[in-house]
């Protein structure tokens, strides 16, 4: 049998690979250009306020001057890092961010997550979109606002709270002057007004399961609990690991506008966080160049932990950002 020898087509001459992809990508742009078109202004808002200010940087390793400018001020080096590690007050900043920091992720990171479970037990849509509106509105108001609200209701003479517990018989408390409580105002205040924005991505993640794996478990003869441990929760957790790990990233931002209208000097030892103190060095006092580097600092930490734990992630097979 006579056997056949693979033909080789030579490709026309002037062209290429290269060539053929920059060919389509420029299709693909005429065809699309209006969704391309909506990418701009988030480009745009990125570059401006996300990348170009990464500029800035160089002012932790100067002894910057507003006068003197970036160029013009002096280069010290590390010397701003080697004042933050031996600054006791520092020390005492970075505990209280830390500790506020995991409050809000013990409690915090669950609550959207059985928010949206218990959402999606709700049959009657009118109840499901009432819950919902009411859970989400505390999301769309301001510290401003939400901080004048807490001073009324926690008030120890007038307030809503001190008056039940008066009622009670129990005396009143100044939640907000007290070393003691100020912590769980700061944590309890931030679960309510972002429990349910936070829901929203969990209930996504649940109308995208599979219905038939819910009536197989019925079949198999099990209940409500079981559905939820052997079908819903593995069927969110890729979500859960993924929002777990974009919020490992931001666990040293605990949040500066909350704690900057609730706090006070009565709870400087126990309030007093990175973001606050970075705001009062370096806007109250002009250490420009030490606060920068506190803020380097504070995003490296960041960084590396992010790194860290998505490298864990992978290695158990799960799916990481990256």
């Amino acid at each position: 049998m006579a056997q056949h020898k693979a033909v080789t087509v030579p490709k026309p001459s002037g062209t290429s690979t290269d060539t053929v992809l920059n060919k389509k990508r420029f299709a693909n742009l005429r065809q699309y250009w209006d969704l391309y078109l909506i990418m701009v202004p988030g480009i745009v808002y990125f570059l401006v306020f996300k990348y170009l200010p990464m500029w800035g940087i160089v002012i932790a390793f100067k002894d910057y001057s507003i006068f003197a400018g970036f160029n013009a001020s002096e280069w010290v080096g590390l010397d701003h890092f080697v004042r933050l590690f031996h600054d006791p007050q520092f020390y005492q900043v970075f505990w209280n961010t830390v500790i506020i920091s995991l409050y809000k992720l013990f409690w915090g990171f669950p609550g959207p997550i059985i928010l949206a479970l218990l959402l999606n037990e709700i049959r009657s849509m009118f109840y499901k979109r009432t819950i919902q509106t009411l859970a989400y509105l505390p999301h769309f108001l301001s510290w401003i606002i939400l901080g004048g609200i807490l001073v009324n209701v926690l008030s120890p003479a007038t307030g809503a709270v001190n008056e039940i517990m008066k009622w009670l018989g129990f005396e009143p408390v100044f939640f907000l002057a007290d070393p003691a409580w100020f912590r769980s105002v700061l944590v309890i205040s931030d679960i309510w007004k972002e429990v349910g924005w936070g829901a929203i991505i969990y209930l996504a993640a649940l109308a995208g399961i599979d219905q038939q794996q819910y009536e197989a478990a019925v079949m198999d003869g099990a209940g409500k609990w079981k559905q939820l441990w052997h079908v819903t929760l593995p069927s969110i957790k890729g979500t859960i690991i993924v929002l777990f790990l974009l919020r490992l990233g931001s666990i040293l931002d605990v949040g500066f506008e909350q704690i900057f209208v609730l706090y006070n000097s009565l709870v400087y030892d126990v309030a007093d966080v990175i973001e606050t103190y970075v705001y009062r060095i370096g806007i109250g006092q002009s250490e420009f160049s030490y606060s920068t580097a506190v803020g380097l600092l504070k995003s490296v930490i960041s960084l590396v932990l992010v790194v860290i734990v998505n490298k864990a992630v992978k290695r158990t097979g799960q799916e990481g950002i990256y």
